[in-house]
């Protein structure tokens, strides 16, 4: 299930964070970050995931 959420953690880095985590302030902060750049979005999504 983990290799599913990195695959969409890079296509679309809030909707991994969301599988993982669900909506708090992880969610937010990658939503802020994919905004600010797709790179920083991606890291977060990947670090959230690996990170559990």
């Amino acid at each position: 299930m983990d290799l599913l959420r990195i695959i969409l953690s890079i296509l679309l880095p809030p909707v991994g964070v969301f599988l993982q985590v669900g909506i708090g302030l992880h969610f937010w902060l990658n939503i802020l970050l994919t905004l600010l750049g797709y790179i920083p979005g991606i890291v977060h999504a990947v670090w959230v995931i690996a990170r559990k």
